[in-house]
């Protein structure tokens, strides 16, 4: 199958189950090329699951992910290394190693991946913590550091091997409103500027309409609904509209599939 110019991942017919309950029942989605695609959906839809398979993590039980082209199913363990290498990957919690300073956070990929020298990986890490605006905290510890300072940090370590995709597991949890904004421009900013392409998983209904390109909606293991922030908070669509402004009252249930209440208490679904 080749790829289209402007689609860098195509995701076609995906399928997969845990522990033999459904995630994804035939899902399909493009993420474009220099875009930030948002992923969203009520909690337990699969979308962190998502980010494990398109990086192989995973193995779907049915269908195929494509990046650029190639089917990802086929890539041997050498070509599956390769491919990795042109991820950067921005963790819910930032995931700094806690021994190191904030310098050597950021050098780490380098030194695993690469062969620059010691002057060079100076150069590459000093720079991506003046993108982000910390490079005054390059000899700190990530103990001493604030939460958004610690994603900050995370962000220039996903960054530092200038990669092709760039990934973010709901990258604004627990951040005030602040480091929130800090974040959410610095994801536009990185993208646009070094010509990326980003995969963005979030709740933050808001802040993803301020930075996507195009978002999807992920529901009963398939596409809910996808389009630009503005096209999505016009839908007509009752489970859009509960997700987009926060109603509690929906297609989303309050109470998770469970048996009979009173036949439960009772103990009869065990007679």
């Amino acid at each position: 199958m080749g790829s289209s110019s402007d689609t860098i991942i195509e995701i076609r017919d995906l399928h997969y189950s845990r522990a033999h309950r459904p995630i994804f029942k035939g899902l399909n989605v493009d993420i474009r090329r220099g875009e930030v695609t948002a992923i969203m959906g009520p909690s337990g839809t699969g979308k962190t699951t998502l980010l494990r398979l398109i990086t192989r993590q995973l193995v779907p039980d049915h269908g195929h992910i494509y990046i650029d082209g190639v089917d990802i199913s086929q890539l041997d363990q050498e070509e599956l290394y390769a491919l990795r290498r042109r991820f950067g990957m921005l963790f819910q919690n930032g995931a700094l190693l806690t021994d190191i300073s904030v310098f050597e956070n950021v050098a780490f990929p380098l030194r695993e991946h690469t062969n620059l020298s010691n002057r060079l990986i100076r150069h590459v890490v000093l720079t991506k913590l003046h993108a982000v605006g910390l490079r005054g905290a390059a000899d700190m510890m990530p103990q001493e550091l604030s939460g958004g300072m610690a994603r900050r940090v995370a962000l220039a370590r996903a960054m530092v091997m200038d990669p092709d995709i760039l990934i973010y597991d709901e990258p604004f949890v627990g951040l005030d409103p602040i480091s929130m904004g800090v974040i959410v421009r610095l994801v536009r900013r990185m993208n646009d500027a070094l010509g990326i392409s980003s995969i963005l998983v979030s709740h933050d209904v808001q802040e993803i309409s301020t930075v996507s390109d195009c978002s999807y909606l992920i529901s009963d293991g398939k596409v809910a609904a996808k389009g630009s922030p503005q096209e999505l908070s016009n839908t007509t669509s009752d489970l859009v509209k509960q997700f987009m402004y926060g109603m509690a009252d929906g297609p989303v249930a309050f109470h998770f599939d469970a048996p009979d209440y009173a036949e439960q208490l009772l103990g009869r679904d065990t007679e």
